[in-house]
Protein backbone atom coordinates (compact mmCIF):
# COMPACT_ATOMS: atom_id res chain seq x y z
CA UNK A 1 0.00 0.00 0.00
CA UNK A 2 2.79 2.39 0.90
CA UNK A 3 4.61 1.59 -2.36
CA UNK A 4 1.49 2.33 -4.42
CA UNK A 5 1.00 5.65 -2.59
CA UNK A 6 4.64 6.59 -3.15
CA UNK A 7 4.39 5.76 -6.86
CA UNK A 8 1.22 7.86 -7.21
CA UNK A 9 2.85 10.74 -5.33
CA UNK A 10 5.92 10.53 -7.56
CA UNK A 11 3.69 10.64 -10.65
CA UNK A 12 1.85 13.68 -9.33
CA UNK A 13 5.14 15.36 -8.39
CA UNK A 14 6.56 14.80 -11.90
CA UNK A 15 4.30 17.10 -13.90
CA UNK A 16 6.37 16.52 -17.02
CA UNK A 17 4.59 13.16 -17.37
CA UNK A 18 1.29 15.01 -17.84
CA UNK A 19 2.43 17.66 -20.31
CA UNK A 20 1.30 15.71 -23.37
CA UNK A 21 -2.13 14.88 -21.99
CA UNK A 22 -5.04 17.02 -23.17
CA UNK A 23 -6.63 16.97 -19.70
CA UNK A 24 -3.50 18.20 -17.93
CA UNK A 25 -2.37 21.45 -19.47
CA UNK A 26 -1.52 23.04 -16.11
CA UNK A 27 -0.31 21.68 -12.79
CA UNK A 28 -3.82 22.14 -11.34
CA UNK A 29 -5.26 20.27 -14.36
CA UNK A 30 -2.78 17.44 -13.78
CA UNK A 31 -3.61 17.12 -10.10
CA UNK A 32 -7.35 17.27 -10.81
CA UNK A 33 -7.00 14.69 -13.58
CA UNK A 34 -5.04 12.34 -11.33
CA UNK A 35 -7.77 12.68 -8.70
CA UNK A 36 -10.45 11.90 -11.30
CA UNK A 37 -8.61 8.80 -12.49
CA UNK A 38 -8.09 7.62 -8.92
CA UNK A 39 -11.86 8.06 -8.38
CA UNK A 40 -12.62 6.09 -11.55
CA UNK A 41 -10.34 3.24 -10.48
CA UNK A 42 -11.78 3.34 -6.95
CA UNK A 43 -15.31 3.18 -8.33
CA UNK A 44 -14.45 0.11 -10.42
CA UNK A 45 -12.85 -1.62 -7.41
CA UNK A 46 -15.82 -0.67 -5.21
CA UNK A 47 -18.28 -2.01 -7.78
CA UNK A 48 -16.41 -5.34 -8.07
CA UNK A 49 -16.27 -5.61 -4.27
CA UNK A 50 -20.02 -4.93 -3.88
CA UNK A 51 -20.93 -7.41 -6.61
CA UNK A 52 -18.71 -10.11 -5.12
CA UNK A 53 -20.23 -9.59 -1.67
CA UNK A 54 -23.69 -9.67 -3.19
CA UNK A 55 -22.92 -12.89 -5.01
CA UNK A 56 -21.51 -14.47 -1.86
CA UNK A 57 -24.69 -13.76 0.14
CA UNK A 58 -27.08 -14.94 -2.58
CA UNK A 59 -27.69 -11.69 -4.45
CA UNK A 60 -25.64 -12.62 -7.50
CA UNK A 61 -28.49 -11.91 -9.93
CA UNK A 62 -28.42 -8.20 -9.03
CA UNK A 63 -26.55 -5.54 -10.93
CA UNK A 64 -24.34 -3.10 -9.06
CA UNK A 65 -27.02 -0.38 -9.25
CA UNK A 66 -29.71 -2.76 -7.96
CA UNK A 67 -27.52 -3.79 -5.06
CA UNK A 68 -26.86 -0.17 -4.15
CA UNK A 69 -30.58 0.67 -4.37
CA UNK A 70 -31.35 -2.29 -2.11
CA UNK A 71 -28.85 -1.01 0.49
CA UNK A 72 -30.36 2.50 0.29
CA UNK A 73 -33.83 1.12 0.94
CA UNK A 74 -32.46 -0.71 3.98
CA UNK A 75 -30.80 2.49 5.25
CA UNK A 76 -32.32 3.45 8.64
CA UNK A 77 -34.88 0.64 8.19
CA UNK A 78 -37.49 3.07 6.86
CA UNK A 79 -39.49 2.72 3.64
CA UNK A 80 -38.54 5.25 0.97
CA UNK A 81 -40.19 6.70 -2.13
CA UNK A 82 -38.36 6.55 -5.45
CA UNK A 83 -37.63 10.30 -5.32
CA UNK A 84 -35.72 9.95 -2.04
CA UNK A 85 -33.83 6.92 -3.35
CA UNK A 86 -32.83 8.95 -6.42
CA UNK A 87 -31.80 11.94 -4.30
CA UNK A 88 -29.70 9.84 -1.92
CA UNK A 89 -27.86 8.36 -4.91
CA UNK A 90 -27.57 11.71 -6.74
CA UNK A 91 -29.39 10.21 -9.71
CA UNK A 92 -32.00 11.72 -11.97
CA UNK A 93 -32.90 8.65 -14.04
CA UNK A 94 -36.17 7.80 -12.24
CA UNK A 95 -37.37 5.34 -14.95
CA UNK A 96 -34.18 3.26 -14.56
CA UNK A 97 -34.53 3.28 -10.78
CA UNK A 98 -38.18 2.20 -11.10
CA UNK A 99 -37.11 -0.68 -13.35
CA UNK A 100 -34.64 -1.79 -10.68
CA UNK A 101 -37.32 -1.47 -7.99
CA UNK A 102 -39.67 -3.72 -9.99
CA UNK A 103 -36.92 -6.32 -10.29
CA UNK A 104 -36.13 -6.16 -6.56
CA UNK A 105 -39.84 -6.52 -5.76
CA UNK A 106 -40.12 -9.45 -8.18
CA UNK A 107 -37.28 -11.16 -6.32
CA UNK A 108 -39.22 -10.52 -3.09
CA UNK A 109 -36.36 -8.50 -1.59
CA UNK A 110 -38.54 -5.40 -1.23
CA UNK A 111 -42.25 -4.58 -1.25
CA UNK A 112 -44.07 -1.61 -2.72
CA UNK A 113 -46.39 -0.01 -0.16
CA UNK A 114 -48.95 2.70 -0.77
CA UNK A 115 -48.80 5.61 1.68
CA UNK A 116 -51.86 5.63 3.95
CA UNK A 117 -52.75 9.22 3.05
CA UNK A 118 -52.26 9.67 -0.67
CA UNK A 119 -51.25 8.13 -3.93
CA UNK A 120 -47.49 7.86 -3.42
CA UNK A 121 -45.64 4.61 -2.91
CA UNK A 122 -42.73 3.68 -0.68
CA UNK A 123 -40.39 0.73 -0.94
CA UNK A 124 -39.60 -1.35 2.13
CA UNK A 125 -37.46 -4.39 2.88
CA UNK A 126 -38.90 -7.85 3.13
CA UNK A 127 -37.62 -10.30 5.72
CA UNK A 128 -35.70 -12.10 2.96
CA UNK A 129 -34.10 -8.84 1.80
CA UNK A 130 -33.23 -7.84 5.34
CA UNK A 131 -31.66 -11.25 6.02
CA UNK A 132 -29.52 -11.07 2.85
CA UNK A 133 -28.33 -7.54 3.69
CA UNK A 134 -27.53 -8.58 7.26
CA UNK A 135 -25.18 -11.21 5.81
CA UNK A 136 -23.82 -8.63 3.37
CA UNK A 137 -23.06 -6.19 6.21
CA UNK A 138 -21.45 -8.90 8.34
CA UNK A 139 -19.19 -10.06 5.52
CA UNK A 140 -18.35 -6.46 4.58
CA UNK A 141 -17.27 -5.81 8.16
CA UNK A 142 -15.00 -8.84 8.23
CA UNK A 143 -13.42 -8.27 4.83
CA UNK A 144 -13.23 -4.50 4.61
CA UNK A 145 -13.68 -2.68 7.89
CA UNK A 146 -11.37 -5.01 9.79
CA UNK A 147 -8.63 -4.42 7.16
CA UNK A 148 -8.99 -0.64 7.06
CA UNK A 149 -8.74 -0.39 10.84
CA UNK A 150 -4.98 -0.94 10.51
CA UNK A 151 -4.58 2.37 8.63
CA UNK A 152 -3.34 5.13 10.92
CA UNK A 153 -6.19 7.54 11.81
CA UNK A 154 -8.44 5.87 9.22
CA UNK A 155 -11.69 7.23 10.66
CA UNK A 156 -10.42 10.81 10.54
CA UNK A 157 -9.05 10.33 7.02
CA UNK A 158 -12.29 8.80 5.78
CA UNK A 159 -14.36 11.62 7.29
CA UNK A 160 -12.15 14.29 5.71
CA UNK A 161 -12.17 12.51 2.36
CA UNK A 162 -15.95 12.09 2.47
CA UNK A 163 -16.39 15.83 3.14
CA UNK A 164 -14.00 16.73 0.31
CA UNK A 165 -15.69 14.40 -2.17
CA UNK A 166 -19.10 15.70 -1.12
CA UNK A 167 -17.99 19.29 -1.81
CA UNK A 168 -16.46 18.26 -5.13
CA UNK A 169 -19.70 16.49 -6.07
CA UNK A 170 -21.47 19.83 -5.76
CA UNK A 171 -18.81 21.56 -7.84
CA UNK A 172 -18.98 18.90 -10.58
CA UNK A 173 -22.80 19.07 -10.58
CA UNK A 174 -22.66 22.87 -10.90
CA UNK A 175 -20.02 22.70 -13.64
CA UNK A 176 -22.23 20.21 -15.48
CA UNK A 177 -25.24 22.55 -15.22
CA UNK A 178 -23.17 25.49 -16.46
CA UNK A 179 -21.71 23.47 -19.35
CA UNK A 180 -25.27 22.69 -20.48
CA UNK A 181 -25.71 26.42 -21.21
CA UNK A 182 -22.78 26.46 -23.61
CA UNK A 183 -23.55 26.29 -27.27
CA UNK A 184 -22.75 23.10 -29.14
CA UNK A 185 -21.09 25.44 -31.67
CA UNK A 186 -17.98 25.15 -29.48
CA UNK A 187 -17.44 21.68 -30.93
CA UNK A 188 -17.23 23.21 -34.41
CA UNK A 189 -14.38 25.60 -33.49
Amino acid sequence: KILVCNVAKKLIDDMSLYRSWHLARTEQDAITTEFEWVMLRFNEAFERFCLQLGSTVGLGSLSYQELIILNVIRMQDRPKPVTIIARLLNRDDIPNIQYSLRKLAGLELIVKEKEPQGKNFNYAMTDVGRQKLNLYAELRGRLLTDQTSSIDKVDEKLQQTARLISMLTGIYDEAGRISATYSSDLADD
